[in-house]
């Protein structure tokens, strides 16, 4: 048993090390003072500071905090209202596996299909496509993320609100909207944090025009050129909001992500 726990604590050690390592490196090398990616020459902050004064960092930037935080809002509005909707229904396999769907579909499938569609409706392409094409995207994992949470509510409490003589939209929010609201907060963050990593989506939906890039657009069009030490400084910027939101969406759902 002994040797059993031991081989189990060496796999599970070589799995995080082959998943961490990688991006240790690359925080790592974010503070190098040298010139070259890949070379130590000294710790230092050049990098970030050159990054807070980069105009051609920041839009893309501030466009991605446009696009994830009216996306992550929309689709929690929406997704929220359909889990609600979906849970008074009758089970059904098919209406589970069309909400779905959309976590499943690759990327650049669900990328040409809303090109296809703003084409076909003439819809000029810039940031409002890219919010829409995300709230398309982000809907799917917030319904998942409040269905989840409503598996658990305890119907009983409806009745006795009902029985006390509150009304449906007393009931409502008062008593189901707090007990959910965990789930809610934690789709939201989720959402802002799938939005912020996108690219696939985004570098099909933007359009042509340099006004709708967003970071992670610009950070592809910094790597055609090569690795260079301040496209590690902004990945590692990008990396640690992106895990400060999900520990985020973790905290405020505890045990939702584990029952989907």
């Amino acid at each position: 048993m002994r040797n059993k726990n031991r081989l189990l604590f060496i796999h599970l050690g070589a799995t995080l090390a082959f998943l961490y390592v990688p991006i240790l490196i690359l925080v790592v090398l974010s503070f190098n003072s040298s010139g070259l990616p890949t070379v130590w020459g000294g710790f230092s902050l050049q990098w970030y500071v050159k990054l807070a004064s980069d105009q051609n960092i920041i839009r893309p930037m501030i466009h991605t905090l446009i696009v994830g935080g009216t996306a992550a809002l929309l689709s929690t509005i929406i997704g929220t209202m359909l889990a609600l909707g979906v849970e008074r229904m009758r089970p059904s396999v098919l209406l589970d596996g069309l909400l779905l769907t959309p976590m499943v579909i690759p990327d650049i499938v669900l990328a040409i299909s809303l090109l296809s569609f703003f084409v076909l409706i003439n819809l000029t392409l810039g940031l409002h496509t890219i919010v829409i094409s995300h709230v398309v995207f982000c809907i799917a994992f917030v319904t998942a993320i409040v269905r989840a949470r409503l598996d658990g509510f305890d119907s009983s409490l409806l009745e006795a609100s009902t029985d006390l003589g509150a009304g449906s939209f007393t009931t409502f929010r008062r008593v189901t909207l707090p007990l959910i609201m965990p789930g809610i907060i934690a789709g939201a963050l989720l959402s802002f944090t799938m939005s912020f990593d996108e690219y696939m989506i985004a570098s099909f939906t933007a359009g042509s025009s340099s006004a709708s890039e967003t970071l992670p657009m610009h950070i592809y069009s910094m790597l055609r050129f090569g690795v260079k030490p301040d496209i590690n400084a902004l990945a590692a910027l990008t990396l640690a909001i992106s895990f400060l939101l999900v520990f985020a969406a973790q905290r405020f759902n505890k045990g939702v992500f584990g029952d989907l």
